[in-house]
């Protein structure tokens, strides 16, 4: 049962914590009586609401709106009742059950730091989902790129609340275009995740937890984490994985975290992959193992454009590719 909570008149603002079909959806008009809160199951075909008493139509099938009064043209319609707050069925032939193709909920992405990563999250949604749905089907996403020059001065100033104020209100702007759920391309900007989330009403799928998840799954325990500065030294990172899931994370010494860090913003951010620099990960990779690591964390979006599974003994855990499958898993669930 999907909760809708909307307040105002006659032009009412509607937010869906967790809207897994949508029937109703954004902008949803209704009389200047009603008010209190929508509890819609669109698989049922019904809806429940408060006194009092009110007929909604729905001017055409497929459509986005919902409003009254009843003179419009009648395709669809559900009269709610005061005493029960149960509706009657839709009516004039709606099919309840809905296509496959309808229920794909859509991917909402943060992204643009760097844009050379969240290409590569845009190729991954799409490949799980035809691999998923079979045919033609593809990945509905909606997309909202940030400028990552200004994001990554701040980086380097330590202005975090006010990058969370950006990526909170691009996740606004995501939400309001009708994303189902959210997602920060970017390991280190989950630093702001928790500002994010207060922002949206969607919900945020961590990137840390995804990964986290596959690796417990895996029965992995202790795991090298490369990625910039901020992921690796910080506890925003560590902590939760540390904390939420009980892993250990070894990190490496001062000397090659600062090698990672550089070259993920010198070369990875803007496209350029050197062999050296994959010798340098290689190596790390290699020290991380030694000092009891069972696989290595691919903490930055941009490191499995350098570093593939075939390059190392030791098993990777491409962030990228885990995060872009825990949204293609939930867009894809019934």
């Amino acid at each position: 049962m999907s909760l809708w909570r909307f307040s105002g008149s006659p032009s009412i603002s509607v937010s869906r914590p967790s809207s897994p079909h949508t029937f109703a959806a954004l902008p949803l008009r209704a009389p200047k009586s009603a008010a209190g809160a929508i509890e819609l199951d669109p698989v049922a075909g019904e809806i429940r609401l408060g006194p009092p008493a009110t007929r909604f139509v729905r001017r055409s099938v497929g459509s986005s709106r919902v409003t009254s009064p009843l003179h419009a043209p009648i395709l669809q319609t559900f009269t709610i009742c005061p005493e029960t707050g149960r509706s009657g069925r839709f009516h004039h032939g709606l099919n309840i059950k809905k296509r496959k193709a309808d229920m794909l909920r859509t991917i909402g992405l943060i992204g643009g730091m760097s844009w050379e990563s969240t290409a590569h999250y845009y190729a991954a949604l799409n490949r799980g989902v035809r691999e998923r749905m079979g045919g033609l089907h593809s990945a509905k996403i909606i997309l909202n790129s940030l400028d990552f020059a200004p994001i990554e001065a701040l980086q380097a100033q330590g202005e975090w609340e006010t990058m969370g104020r950006l990526l909170a209100e691009a996740g606004h702007r995501v939400e309001a275009a009708g994303a189902d759920m959210l997602m920060i391309c970017t390991n280190t900007m989950h630093k702001v995740a928790e500002q994010v989330q207060q922002a949206v009403h969607i919900p945020l799928i961590h990137i840390a937890d995804a990964t986290a998840e596959a690796l417990v799954g895996d029965s992995v325990r202790t795991v090298g984490l490369l990625g910039t500065a901020y992921t690796m030294e910080q506890d925003f990172y560590k902590q939760r994985l540390i904390e939420k899931y009980g892993l250990d994370v070894i990190i490496p010494d001062k000397p090659d975290r600062v090698r990672v860090h550089d070259i993920i913003y010198d070369e990875l951010c803007v496209g350029e992959i050197r062999a050296d620099s994959k010798t340098v990960y290689r190596e790390i990779a290699d020290k991380l193992a030694s000092k009891g690591a069972q696989a290595i964390i691919l903490g930055c979006t941009e490191i499995g454009m350098l570093l593939k599974p075939s390059d190392t003994e030791i098993p990777l855990y491409d962030t990228t590719l885990i995060h872009a499958q825990a949204a293609v898993d939930r867009a894809c669930s019934p």
